[in-house]
């Protein structure tokens, strides 16, 4: 009975340093302001969520933004302007605390999983407070991610058991409803639960399928919903979109090794990345071989590590429908780090956990002292570490001015970036600044031809609203045809 009240305690305990973890890293973020990557079509200017009425909440229910229908997201943004109006924090704020909460629910799902509280508890300090996790959390667009991954950590904590009765079934299928009606990212759980079943519990697939019937016909209809709103390519990046499947997988074998080094050396992180698409058959090849060492590592200890083979799927699970077999703007991204980076950290701190427990069976009595004392001065080292790249990055968020600077610095010649900027000069009052960038843009970057056609559109636009004669002409020394597209447009 002591033993069980001490338990209790520990964990209480363990949660509430996590909590603490999480606020003292990301509640700072409170204090930014929007930016200007979707959070004006999510709040800003989204009508649906400026007041309670029966046409709103229809509304939420069924219309797409920003090419994601997601209304259980726009309906917590309609809470959220209910208290706190177009004050940012507010919606911060929200943000943190859903993160906390996902960071809670990552450490009782790896404590059910792996019976280690150090694994879990450093694994979901890691995941809190990681500069890879700024992105998801500061950024308020980022909403969806957080409240999805919320219901999808929730769904697989009642079900991810030895024993699942039909009641955590039911919670799974409801748990996992909520979460696809805030991003269509949970359609990934189904595989996820399925593989538990047949890899952990040894169950049959002919045994285990059944029961992600209902599971998975929620995650198709949600999937079609989503991929019929996928009908613009403006924004991002799109040298990628005419590529052959083939070299989309050569891509992403290098993205996926480009994510690992970002968990374990966490810096140049941007709001946007350009990886290369050409050029990289050397990466390729090497990442292929290292990718295979991987495979045949996992595969000699599948009968004994059953739950490094489940997470090694289920990262590639978590990342697929990122990785451009059905083509979206954007390459790379921190955000879709969010839940797989658990499963790379659960890893990481397990080897550490069976390193120091080698170690102690090996040392003597004097050295065995000094080793019981790695596993916590090891974690605090760590998390230190991570806190401080975290609160010295998190502040390009603060706003949109501060994002593209920064974002500029990394990629100077990538048009959508110049395009953000720009908007940014024109929100601020700076009509004239704004151009100049813009117009410096067309010249300047390898644009295609949808990313000129938008800028010579803005363009007009803006003229129209600061008319004088020549006024592009006079800021920069274009050449004549740049100038003679700009007077036609």
């Amino acid at each position: 009975m002591l033993s069980i009240t001490f338990r209790r305690y520990s964990v209480w305990f363990q949660c509430g340093t996590l909590i603490l973890l999480g606020l003292v890293t990301f509640w700072p973020s409170v204090g930014f302001d929007f930016v200007n990557w979707d959070d004006p079509a999510y709040v800003e200017h989204n009508k649906l969520i400026k007041r309670w009425s029966l046409t709103n909440l229809k509304g939420i229910c069924s219309d797409v933004v920003t090419r994601n229908y997601a209304p259980l997201t726009i309906f917590t943004f309609l809470i959220d302007h209910s208290f706190w109006g177009m004050n940012a924090g507010g919606y911060h704020a929200t943000n943190v605390l859903l993160h906390v909460v996902n960071g809670i629910l990552v450490f009782l799902l790896l404590s059910r999983l792996t019976g280690n509280s150090y694994v879990a508890w450093l694994s979901a300090g890691l995941f809190l407070i990681h500069p890879v996790q700024i992105e998801s959390v500061v950024w308020i667009s980022s909403r969806k991610g957080l409240l999805a991954s919320m219901f999808m950590l929730w769904a697989l904590q009642m079900r991810l058991r030895p024993e699942p009765e039909a009641k955590h079934d039911l919670w799974y299928n409801v748990l996992l409803f909520a979460a696809l009606m805030a991003k269509a990212h949970a359609v990934v759980l189904p595989p996820i639960v399925l593989l538990y079943d047949v890899v952990v519990r040894r169950q049959s697939f002919v045994t285990a399928l059944p029961r992600q019937v209902i599971p998975g016909l929620q995650a198709l209809i949600v999937l079609m919903l989503t991929m019929g709103a996928q009908n613009t390519v403006l924004g991002g990046v799109r040298q990628h979109m005419s590529l052959s499947l083939p070299h989309i997988v050569a891509v992403d074998v290098t993205i996926l090794w480009q994510y690992m080094g970002m968990l374990f050396r966490p810096t140049g992180l941007c709001v946007m990345y350009d990886p290369q698409t050409s050029g990289i058959w050397t990466q390729v090849l090497a990442g292929s071989f290292a990718w295979a060492a991987v495979v045949y590592g996992l595969w000699q200890i599948r009968n004994t590590h059953r739950l490094w083979i489940l997470g090694a799927c289920s990262f590639l699970l978590l990342l697929f429908p990122m990785l451009n077999f059905f083509r979206i703007t954007t390459l790379m991204n921190d955000r879709y780090l969010y839940l797989p980076c658990i499963i790379v950290f659960a890893m990481f701190t397990s080897v550490v956990h069976r390193g120091v427990r080698i170690a102690e069976r090996h040392a003597g009595t004097v050295l065995r002292i000094g080793t019981a004392a790695m596993k916590p001065g090891f974690a605090a080292t760590l998390l230190a570490v991570c806190m401080v790249l975290t609160a010295s990055h998190a502040p390009v968020w603060r706003d949109s001015h501060s994002l593209w600077t920064h974002a500029l610095t990394e990629y100077p010649d990538m048009p959508v970036l110049r395009i953000q900027m720009a908007h940014t000069l024109h929100d601020s009052g700076d009509v004239r600044g704004a151009i100049r960038v813009m117009s410096l843009a067309l010249v300047e970057c390898r644009t295609d031809e949808l990313d000129r056609e938008r800028m010579l559109r803005i363009l007009g636009e803006w003229r129209e609203k600061c008319p004088q004669p020549q006024y592009v002409t006079e800021l920069l020394n274009l050449s004549r045809s740049e100038c003679s597209d700009l007077a036609d447009n």
